[in-house]
């Protein structure tokens, strides 16, 4: 049987992937790696397979027409037959020791016949260009090396959020609320993570650092110039998050006001880098999105505009409030690590 599934999406990966798929292997019978070869034009084909051809009981080789990191999720969950499904981005890797930890959690729990929706774990931003690492951990957020629920959760910093990076989803909860990512979009990541939550009511937390992030490529899509280059994909996902499901009926309090505030913090990095772009057709795609949300749900819209994310978000249409708005950002990227 193996307990985790890792989808490893790939595109022209042929660089950098050996170290994301060496890095899965440390228990190669409880875990699946499944490669996605996403349409590259490198040598990614020739890597995929010979670790393929090297670990035939732990890895699995599929190629598929170029769809984009969406599509790439949506296959490797297609091809998931582990108990919990895991996406590593093919630029990222594991902390090994991490992950045996997580592993024998995760089998020890199965031992006792414990069903938990969501894993989460510590990632850490590696910006090697500036030679800094930053961990993102949610220790006073969330009890530890236990199955707790919504109610248990306290209070998120704002850095906090539960990113692809930090959770791990039992595989038919994905299934169940039909996940289906969109093809050639970038930021599905969040959508990913988002979706699924109203389906989780039993999480556990441990706190070790398992997922390590790259940031600092030039190519990156979180590279702040690539991201208003595609403000129609980020504004896309946006919308999708609006759509999921109907934030204001959920039952639990404590997941509601933690999906008020994601969904506040990616509408105000799509209305920042808007206001940074300046251009007239980013700036009217701004105030569409926000229409949208106030038209599509109003309840929500109140409530977005209601934490303090949102009220800053109403200084948008002039130019002291722009200013305003693109220095916290400014810092807020700088304390927190991200692109």
């Amino acid at each position: 049987m193996k307990y985790l599934s890792i989808a490893i999406p790939c595109y022209n990966s042929a660089s950098y992937m050996a170290k994301a798929i060496e890095s899965c292997l440390i228990l190669k019978d409880d875990v699946e790696v499944i490669i996605v070869n996403d349409g590259s034009q490198d040598n990614t084909d020739e890597i995929g397979k010979e670790y393929a051809a090297k670990y035939p009981q732990t890895i699995k080789y599929v190629e598929q027409v170029n769809g984009g990191h969406g599509e790439a999720v949506n296959t490797g969950l297609k091809n998931a037959t582990g108990q919990y499904f895991k996406v590593l981005d093919s630029d990222d890797w594991f902390d090994q020791s991490a992950l045996v930890k997580m592993l024998e959690t995760i089998k020890s729990l199965h031992n006792q016949k414990e069903v938990v929706d969501m894993f989460i774990a510590n990632y850490v931003y590696e910006k090697t260009c500036e030679n800094k690492t930053a961990v993102i951990r949610y220790t006073n957020a969330l009890p530890q090396s236990r199955i707790f629920r919504w109610y248990d959760v306290k209070h998120f910093y704002p850095q906090q959020n539960l990113l692809m990076h930090s959770v791990i989803y039992r595989t038919q909860l994905l299934r169940n609320c039909n996940l289906q990512l969109p093809k050639h979009t970038f930021y599905v990541d969040n959508l990913f993570v988002y979706q699924p939550l109203p389906y989780v009511n039993t999480l556990y937390y441990l706190d070790i650092d398992l997922y390590r992030y790259f940031i600092g490529r030039e190519d990156q899509s979180v590279n702040e110039k690539i991201m208003i280059s595609r403000m129609d994909q980020q504004i896309r996902v946006n919308k999708m998050m609006i759509d999921c499901c109907d934030i204001m009926a959920l039952k639990s309090r404590k997941l509601r006001n933690y999906m008020i505030k994601y969904l506040t913090m990616i509408s105000t990095v799509t209305t920042v880098l808007a206001i940074r772009s300046g251009t007239e057709e980013h700036l009217a795609q701004k105030d569409e999105l926000w229409e949208y949300m106030k038209n599509k749900n109003p309840a929500l819209y109140k409530a977005v505009r209601h934490t303090l994310l949102g009220a800053c978000m109403k200084l948008d249409k002039n130019v002291v409030g722009q200013k305003m708005i693109t220095t916290t950002y400014n810092l807020s990227r700088k304390i927190f690590g991200f692109n």
